[in-house]
């Protein structure tokens, strides 16, 4: 069987061994499996790295675990909120007009997963010169995300830009992969009903779940054994609502054996450790490898997710986060309003309203009363369902058979 070729085409696409975003890497793995040729084209540069590659040419080639990846050089910057980032995205997008096509194999396939969507016009071109089929992957909505989340005029010159280029990616993609369940609806409000469309979640690597780490004893020492613990782990942005379980920490302050844990870094901390100034029950903890989150995990009652109260996310989300606390097996709070929530799908936790310190204080109450042996059914349930539904393997093999067909 001939292999079929497939470029990622992804700013953000990192591995274990830099950091996030890991969602194309563990696909690729096992695209590998299933016979296909992976090259990942991405910056050398993220605000999300923890590691960045070491890159002194224009473009460098690297083999990770059987993928190439192809490294764009770009500038660093210092945080998500920099306006080098947009330099970064600029040129980015111009390198992709001069990509060292003699070394990359000819795709099949491209599937262009942006953010901000100007990398589109190059991968557009670049599926006209190959006559390849063009995949456009939504992971976040964008310009809505930065509309609404960002506080950004419909009207201003670039965000109409970004409008622009999201257009042209869903009328000239052969096919939509996006990670929101409900996207669908979002074409179908934008006037594109009868668009291709597949959803492909973010989920779980299964063998990498089995290599943790143990946490390290500076962070382990930190959290204490005797407390009814509720975590959440990763990025402390806007769009995560941590100010909300901040308030619902203080609600709770009488109750000194429960303790909420932010473990993290993000352009939020800062503001989210001074409203938490004075309550010894809200804990800051600094951001972990990846493959230390299980062993944290293994030390809390409960997880906490939650999100903007914001119309953008009626379309669903996917966040990483919430996979690996299902994984972990524990009861999660899920702040979220979305019209479909997993977490009421897998019966894995309480659901409650967005932006609501005092629903959330009432979850953490509620699952605090529970027996252990209640909370372990919930955390069982959540274990079961991602394995069952979420594991980078049976995405992989969904995401194949849509191939096929094109």
């Amino acid at each position: 069987m001939v292999k079929k070729n497939i470029w990622i085409i992804n700013e953000y696409a990192g591995s274990p061994y830099h950091g996030m975003e890991f969602r194309h890497y563990y696909l690729g793995k096992e695209l590998l499996k299933l016979g296909y040729n992976v090259t990942i084209i991405t910056a050398s540069y993220s605000h999300l790295f923890k590691n960045p590659p070491k890159v002194k040419d224009r473009f460098e080639l690297e083999k990770i675990d059987g993928i190439n990846y192809l490294w764009i050089k770009v500038p660093h910057y210092s945080k998500s909120w920099d306006k080098k980032r947009v330099i970064k995205w600029l040129l980015f997008t111009y390198s992709l007009f001069k990509l060292p096509l003699n070394k990359l194999p000819k795709p099949d396939y491209i599937i262009i997963s942006p953010m901000e969507t100007l990398p589109v016009l190059p991968s557009y071109k670049l599926a006209k010169k190959y006559d390849s089929k063009l995949i456009f992957e939504v992971k976040d909505i964008w310009p809505l995300s930065i509309i609404e989340l960002g506080n950004y005029s419909p009207k201003h010159p670039f965000i109409k830009l970004l409008k622009y280029f999201e257009d042209m990616a869903i009328k000239k993609s052969d096919l939509i992969v996006s990670v929101l369940p409900n996207y669908g609806e979002y074409l179908k409000d934008n006037g594109y009903k009868d668009k291709n469309f597949i959803y492909i979640p973010n989920g779980v690597d299964l063998e990498d779940m089995e290599r943790t780490e143990p946490l390290n004893e500076d962070i382990k020492k930190q959290i204490p054994m005797n407390k009814f613990k509720v975590a959440y782990t990763g990025t402390v942005g806007i769009a995560n609502a941590l100010e909300y379980l901040v308030e619902a920490g203080k609600i709770l302050k009488d109750y000194k054996d429960i303790l909420i844990l932010i473990v993290g870094e993000g352009g939020e901390k800062e503001k989210l450790q001074k409203m938490a100034e004075g309550y010894d029950n809200i804990k800051f903890l600094p951001a972990i490898p990846k493959r230390q989150v299980q062993s944290l995990l293994s030390l809390v009652d409960a997880c906490y997710i939650g999100l903007k109260n914001k119309h953008l996310f009626k379309y669903g989300v996917s966040p990483n986060k919430i996979f690996d606390y299902m994984y972990a097996g524990k009861p999660i709070i899920h702040s979220i309003n979305t019209k479909i929530d997993i977490v009421t799908m897998a019966n894995c936790g309480i659901s409650t309203k967005a932006e609501n310190p005092n629903a959330i204080a009432e979850a953490i109450l509620k699952l605090y009363n529970m027996s252990q042996g209640e909370r372990k059914k919930l955390g069982e349930n959540g274990k079961k369902y991602v394995i069952e539904n979420h594991s980078y393997e049976k995405l992989a093999k969904r995401l194949d058979e849509v191939l096929k067909n094109y």
